[in-house]
């Protein structure tokens, strides 16, 4: 499988990392090369099985848009771009392509999201959402946190949720979700030492998408994606 990986930060350089370790071919290119989406041209993109976007929001959805529009196959790990989904779910729709995105790809956050769901579900509590990453981190509060909001309010619709964002040094993600009552407090929390769990449930992702088309935030399909691991 030839996968295409946008952006060499960080984490994208590690998604091309693990996608090799993973027996697939790759290419990867930055924020420069890819300027505008320029280098994502109807003959590029129909050499590729599948393309995933590790950018900044104003690019991953300019990636989207290029990729979608000729009906190619997009994993998009970048947040904070939200408000053009709408958008982007109907170009994938009506032109045959597919889309997966997720406020986080790691695993074990996504076992986190349905140990929170669970949580919600208690009457009589208040909860807080609480989220640390490093200083350089472009959205804030995180997309990861903004998502374990919805998650309560779709559990528990009359809760009262606060959520609280911090910027310190290269923290990778801490995210502390808390329930108060008067009696108690209940506490979950997912810290990521490093990157390599998003890498590779990005990658992971991407081997789903191969195939299909339409548009899927990644914790509706995750359960296929890992089939009996969760």
């Amino acid at each position: 499988m030839l996968m295409l990986v946008l952006g060499k930060g960080k984490t994208g350089s590690l998604v091309a990392q693990v996608a090799r370790e993973r027996g697939h071919s790759v290419r990867v290119l930055d924020l420069r090369e890819n300027s505008g989406a320029s280098s994502l041209t109807a003959p590029t993109v129909a050499m590729v099985d599948v393309v995933i976007d590790f950018t900044t929001p104003e690019a991953a959805v300019e990636n989207m848009r290029a990729c979608l529009a000729l009906g190619a196959r997009i994993v998009v790990g970048t947040t904070g771009w939200y408000e053009r989904l709408p958008d982007m779910k109907a170009l994938a729709h009506r032109r045959g392509g597919a889309l997966l995105y997720g406020s986080n790809f790691s695993i074990g956050v996504q076992k986190f999201f349905q140990m929170t769901a669970q949580l919600a579900r208690l009457k009589d509590y208040s909860f807080e959402i609480s989220e640390t990453h490093h200083v350089s981190k472009l959205d804030s509060p995180s997309g990861t946190a903004i998502t374990l909001k919805e998650i309560v309010l779709a559990a528990n619709p009359a809760a009262k949720v606060e959520v609280f964002a911090h910027r310190v040094g290269d923290v990778n993600g801490l995210h502390i979700v808390t329930a108060k009552s008067a009696s108690d407090t209940i506490e979950i929390r997912h810290e990521a030492f490093d990157r390599r769990g998003f890498a590779e449930g990005a990658v992971r992702a991407a081997e789903w998408l191969v195939g299909k088309t339409g548009a899927w935030e990644f914790r509706e399909v995750v359960d296929k994606v890992l089939g009996d691991e969760m």
